[in-house]
């Protein structure tokens, strides 16, 4: 299994962006899907974006196309999340999760990491 860490969340502005990362430790990283999701209180969790194991194939929520850019360095073992163009309302715990297949979906996820707060204020 994989042991996943969230940071580079923190306090932006209407229209500002941040750059989070996931860094993963254990099992060969690239043999994993990983996605990120988002939760606020008193609501579901909700899938941001996903990246297969080798980077060639992305996946974003409705919301986050055009905003959102997920990539990975699989020699860093960390999964980077570029959120451009906040919203008041992506404001939000961001979670990285790894799923234990190469291909992607936005199910299936086994290890999650502790998560990271993304506020935007207007």
């Amino acid at each position: 299994q994989v042991q996943l860490v969230e940071s580079g969340g923190g306090l932006v502005q209407v229209g500002g962006s941040l750059r989070l990362s996931c860094e993963a430790s254990g099992r060969t990283f690239s043999n994993y899907c990983i996605g990120w999701f988002r939760q606020t209180p008193g609501k579901e969790r909700e899938f941001v974006a996903a990246i297969t194991g080798s980077g060639g194939g992305t996946d974003y929520g409705d919301s986050m196309k055009g905003r959102f850019t997920i990539s990975r360095d699989n020699a860093k073992n960390t999964v980077y999340l570029q959120t451009n163009s906040l919203k008041a309302e992506d404001t939000a715990v961001y979670y990285c999760a790894a799923r234990p297949r190469p291909s992607c979906t936005r199910y299936g996820y086994e290890n999650w990491g502790q998560g990271t707060q993304v506020t935007v204020s207007s």
